[in-house]
């Protein structure tokens, strides 16, 4: 059975189209999204988040969701030098650059967990897919122009892995270098492929944030492939990336 939903949720649509799950299977991914949504949210004056970072919970308080997810900021600022922080000086506690791929993959694990084999779960921009949708098929990934939204400048053939590009084409220059506390520049758009999207995230965005230099950094890390576009419009594509078009 086909089943297909979009949602807002986490600031931000999510699409699942699900090949052989049920509408009961997408409420469950949907809950769980919107439960992350009020936990993380450093937005919201009550969530967890908020609460820790403005010292009404200890760390002996914390649920062990936000103690791995704070571990993963830590991993990720330490293999950047720097360049990668969920919290810069000046500014609360925001660790979205990594709670956004950790929650739709454990989406994804819910989904397999229930008996569903194919689906695409689109966050956004970041997807993480399971099988195929048609036998023989594989899920067409676009990666977004960074100057046209009504087009791609490429599209990737993906079966049970994950994609997330980092940009500045949505919110501006939102991405923080941390080493400098300015905004990131070098990079136009930065997409990374990995077998989940907590990695595939998290690497983005770190990559994004250390400008020219992170696409050499994101192709080294285990199990990433990348492609990139600098400001000055060249492409940086890791050789085995599966692209269609």
């Amino acid at each position: 059975m086909t089943f297909t939903a979009v949602r807002q949720l986490m600031g931000l649509p999510v699409s699942l189209d699900l090949r052989d799950g049920t509408e009961d299977d997408a409420e469950r991914v949907f809950a769980w999204l919107h439960e992350v949504d009020l936990r993380f949210s450093p937005f919201r004056m009550d969530s967890e988040v908020t609460r820790y970072d403005e010292g009404r919970i200890g760390a002996d308080g914390i649920s062990d969701d936000l103690r791995h997810v704070l571990a993963l900021c830590q991993a990720y600022e330490d293999q950047s030098g720097g360049a990668f922080k969920a919290k810069l000086p000046g500014r609360g506690l925001d660790p979205n650059a990594v709670v956004k791929g950790w929650a739709v993959q454990r989406a994804a694990e819910m989904l397999r967990a229930a008996g569903v084999t194919r689906f695409c779960i689109n966050a956004g921009g970041d997807v993480v897919t399971a099988g195929e949708p048609a036998d023989g098929e594989p899920w067409r990934v676009g990666i977004r122009h960074p100057d046209d939204s009504h087009e791609v400048c490429a599209v990737v053939a993906v079966r049970d892995g994950a994609m997330a590009t980092s940009a500045a084409y949505e919110r501006g220059n939102h991405i923080i270098d941390g080493r400098t506390g300015m905004p990131a520049f070098g990079l136009l758009s930065m997409t990374v492929f990995a077998f989940d999207l907590a990695t595939a995230d998290a690497t983005a965005t770190a990559a994004f944030a250390m400008g020219v230099d992170g696409v050499e950094w994101a192709v080294e890390q285990p199990g990433c492939l990348v492609h990139a576009v600098d400001s000055n419009y060249r492409v940086f594509r890791s050789p085995q990336l599966p692209v269609l078009t």
